[in-house]
């Protein structure tokens, strides 16, 4: 595969700061309100709760300009994701109206549930750009419902419907022919089907407005500006780079498992900086699995990405130009670049790993802008038929625990680490699947102490009310605890419990289990890392941890002794 990441010169005119200005902040203004038409318009919580989405426009050239502020797992990927589609479609062979679905593992964004639809725009019949989204659709097939399951799956053609570059449009509609075929291997097709609309009126949408900026702007300028934004972004983030200390750096840090009674799972990077550009190399990680959680490339990639311009320059544009400096490897047949047909649909628990070993490397570079490590979230799936539709259903969750202190300040509450996603409300889980939530709050005495506590943990239980259902988990973090940073300590590992007849037992980070009705799911997330000496903590910051229950008054002194805990509680 080409390197898709470099800029390509195109001639520029005399182009004034204003011009620049205005056509940039219409691309990002753009995307954006193709995310705000794909949301407001989806049929899953996924999508539409839990912002599972992401949306991308491309130039004539191919080059990424400009991406809406959504997940980084399927906007890293975006730009291969066009390149696979223009390998399978030449330029030549697309037409005003065409429409490209993708959702291969190697291809796409590394699981089966990314579907990206790829829509090229015209003037006349002139090829001037791309639109493109890309939704995670709940269900796509195979042998479980969520089609996420990791426990059990050995090979990627037992995890669903797998869809190399075909053209699903042709005159603006879709092809009633290929949508019937994917529909037919779906548990949820009205669903599918909605999400799918919802990305083809974005995507349109999207088209129009990019053609009526180009139009108003005129080839030259339009391209010519395109062309100053990308070499600025590539020169700003090589600066970026050149102003990091230059060497080497290294991380390593460990999945639970691949399944029940499977092996931890290395995740190791070692970093290169030099001469204005950052190599990262994941070849030490561990072999690929026979479970469906291996990492490909383009997946390894995105986080990658995202990671080294959090830990640069956060503001800077992500588009062809920010990328380009950043070199990605991993030995063919590692647990981060496996080789198909590798399953992988349960890849997205490796992302905050892919995050946090950078962060932890770079942490050795920057030590000001990393932070702990995070709580890290669960994305439990449960299927079965609702009882009051005799429909399927799909329960799919998102549950955002803590972030990891920095070393300035506590890690926040309730966030997704590095996705960019959101907790799903629980009106809505309640409304569309037969569960009943009887619990979500923060866990005490979860997050890491330091002179920075960590984010707490969550905690969700969810009863199911239909007479079965299989449940499939995703989450990490039941065995190895989030780092700590400069004496900060750990965060509080997390753990899954079923609770039948009222008998508890608790159950692996990725293990599946068949339920039936009353069965009480205790979801935990583990808390976050700390940052610095757990003595120099503020007893005023010590009082409002104890005030709002963050940390009890046991294990704040036990924590931060007796003197610090009688000075936060005024007492002698």
């Amino acid at each position: 595969m080409s390197d898709v990441s470099t800029v390509t010169s195109v001639t520029k005119p005399n182009i004034d700061a204003v011009t620049i200005s205005v056509l940039w902040s219409s691309l990002v203004a753009i995307t954006e309100e193709m995310g705000t038409a794909l949301r407001n318009s989806a049929y899953s919580a996924a999508v539409r709760e839990g912002d599972d989405f992401s949306t991308g426009l491309f130039d004539r050239h191919g080059r990424l300009i400009a991406q809406g502020n959504f997940t980084p797992g399927h906007l890293g990927a975006m730009p291969y994701v066009l390149e696979n589609v223009e390998h399978y479609f030449p330029r030549k062979e697309m037409r005003p109206g065409d429409g490209f679905l993708l959702n291969d593992s190697q291809l796409g964004s590394g699981h089966f549930p990314d579907c990206f639809l790829v829509t090229p725009i015209f003037d006349g019949s002139v090829l001037i750009g791309y639109s493109v989204t890309i939704a995670h659709q709940v269900d796509v097939g195979g042998a479980a419902a969520g089609s996420q399951m990791v426990q059990g799956v050995s090979e990627a053609f037992q995890e669903g419907l797998r869809i190399l570059p075909t053209r699903v449009m042709a005159n603006y509609q879709f092809d009633d022919n290929v949508i019937r075929l994917i529909l037919g291997n779906v548990r949820m097709p009205e669903i599918m089907l909605g999400d799918l609309t919802a990305q083809k009126n974005a995507n349109l949408s999207g088209a129009q407005q990019f053609l009526d900026l180009y139009k108003r702007h005129g080839e030259e300028v339009f391209d010519g500006t395109v062309s100053i934004i990308l070499e600025r972004t590539e020169a700003d983030m090589r600066e970026r780079l050149l102003s990091l200390p230059q060497g080497s750096f290294s991380f390593d840090d460990y999945l639970d498992d691949a399944g029940p009674g499977t092996e931890p799972v290395c995740i190791a990077v070692d970093i290169e900086v030099r001469n204005g550009e950052i190599v990262l190399d994941f070849s030490r990680s561990s072999d690929q699995v026979d479970a469906a959680i291996n990492s490909y490339i383009n997946y390894t990639r995105a986080y990658s990405y995202f990671a080294i311009k959090v830990l640069t320059q956060a503001t800077l544009p992500q588009n062809a130009g920010a990328i380009s400096p950043i070199k990605i490897r991993s030995r063919e047949g590692s647990f981060m670049n496996p080789c198909f047909p590798a399953p992988s649909g349960g890849r997205a628990t490796v992302q905050v790993r892919i995050y946090e070993v950078i962060n932890g490397a770079l942490s050795k570079a920057v030590p000001n802008r990393v932070l702990a490590g995070f709580s890290h979230w669960s994305n439990p799936n449960i299927g079965g038929i609702d009882p009051n539709t005799g429909s399927p259903f799909v329960y799919y969750d998102l549950i955002m625990g803590g972030y990891g202190a920095m070393s300035c300040k506590d890690g926040a509450e309730a966030m997704a680490p590095v996705m960019n996603c959101a907790n799903i409300p629980i009106e809505m889980h309640e409304l569309t699947c037969p569960v009943r939530i009887l619990r979500f709050g923060f866990i005490t005495d979860s997050g890491g102490a330091g002179q920075y506590r960590g984010g707490c943990g969550i905690q969700k239980d969810v009863e199911l009310l239909a007479d079965k259902g299989k449940l499939t988990l995703l989450s990490d973090r039941h065995v190895f605890a989030p780092y700590g940073l400069e004496g900060g300590m750990p965060g509080g590992i997390g753990k899954t419990t079923l609770l039948r007849n009222g008998k508890p037992r608790e159950l692996g980070s990725k293990e599946v289990m068949d339920l039936r009705r009353g069965d009480i799911v205790c979801f935990n997330t583990s808390g976050a890392g700390g940052h610095g000496d757990p003595s120099l903590r503020s007893p005023a910051l010590i009082a409002q941890d104890i005030e709002e229950g963050y940390f009890s008054m046991e294990l704040s002194e036990s924590t931060y002794g007796k003197e610090s805990l009688s000075l936060a509680t005024n007492k002698d």
